[in-house]
């Protein structure tokens, strides 16, 4: 067992589309000795990229859902009434998708005829990749509680760093700003912010990088298809150094990234001398940050 902390760097973008996880799928086929975390428990896509093969899976279970059972209702009409979303049909049978699991006909059942278990909710798994473990979910169709999900399996993917001496986990996060993304980023050693030069782009980074500031996380900006649209890129550049972020680099467009995607291969596999190749060399800054993060104690003003 290793005494030495571990660290654990998630990957983040304020909207989907901007190559995220290609970035993580890269980063796996460079990394060693790390656990792998796809925290996009509602759809999560890391998976297609690194074929794993499931070694453990359990199910989730989160929120509760009304039962009645038939036997003992008195078909009183009650819960019928008191339930705001019409989820109790007329022959006493409750809708699963359109129970959200209030209580309120539990509550008021005169003949207690209604039972309230914990539901199942998803399904996470730990697997093994060629790149090393992962651990990742899926979530049920119109399902709750994903940010439930994303730290139990956060849970153990350090519980499996902590077991096989792993020094990094990596995550990779799901869009946006909501619940799974701040449980994906709380108590993480830093975020590698993935955008695009475009303003949609820009205005989302700035709503992950407010999140950030406000856990007190540092974060590092990775600018991808910068070539798209140089003045964009340029006014992100600007943005950085306005908000004291580390700007790691940039990346141009490049085909080979969906061809790699069709190929069901990394980047790094895929293009080794081209593009692969410049990402190897983002992750040596990286790391660079992140030494200097431990000795300056760096975070977003």
């Amino acid at each position: 067992m290793s005494s030495t902390k571990i660290k654990e760097i998630a990957v983040l973008s304020g909207k989907g589309g901007t190559g995220k996880t290609s970035l993580v799928g890269a980063l796996a086929a460079i990394i060693p000795d790390k656990v792998l975390v796809d925290c996009d428990v509602d759809a999560p896509d890391l998976h297609l990229l690194l074929d794993p093969q499931k070694r453990k899976t359990e199910r989730f279970l989160g929120g509760r859902k009304a039962v009645i059972r038939s036997e003992s209702c008195t078909a009183c009409g009650l819960c019928r009434e008191v339930c705001n979303l019409q989820a109790i049909s007329e022959d006493y049978r409750v809708a699963p998708f359109s129970c959200e699991g209030c209580g309120v006909c539990v509550h008021f059942c005169p003949v207690q005829a209604i039972d309230f278990p914990l539901a199942e909710c998803g399904q996470w798994f730990v697997s093994d990749t060629r790149f090393g473990p992962l651990v990742h979910a899926q979530l049920g169709v119109a399902q709750e509680n994903s940010g439930l999900l994303v730290a139990l399996i956060r849970q153990q993917a350090r519980d499996l760093a902590e077991e096989q001496g792993r020094e990094l986990i990596l995550i990779d996060g799901p869009p946006g700003i909501g619940c799974p993304v701040i449980s994906s980023v709380t108590g993480t050693d830093a975020v590698l912010l993935v955008t695009e030069p475009t303003l949609s782009g820009l205005h989302d980074l700035n709503r992950v990088v407010e999140l950030l500031r406000h856990f007190k996380i540092p974060g590092l900006v990775l600018i991808n298809k910068f070539d798209l649209q140089a003045a964009v890129s340029r006014k992100i550049e600007d943005y950085c150094r306005e908000n004291d972020l580390g700007l790691l680099g940039k990346l141009p467009y490049d085909p080979v990234v969906t061809q790699a995607m069709v190929a069901a291969q990394t980047i790094p596999e895929y293009a080794p001398d081209g593009l692969g190749r410049e990402i190897g060399v983002l992750w040596e800054r990286a790391l660079e940050f992140l030494n200097q993060i431990k000795k300056d104690g760096h975070e977003i003003r």
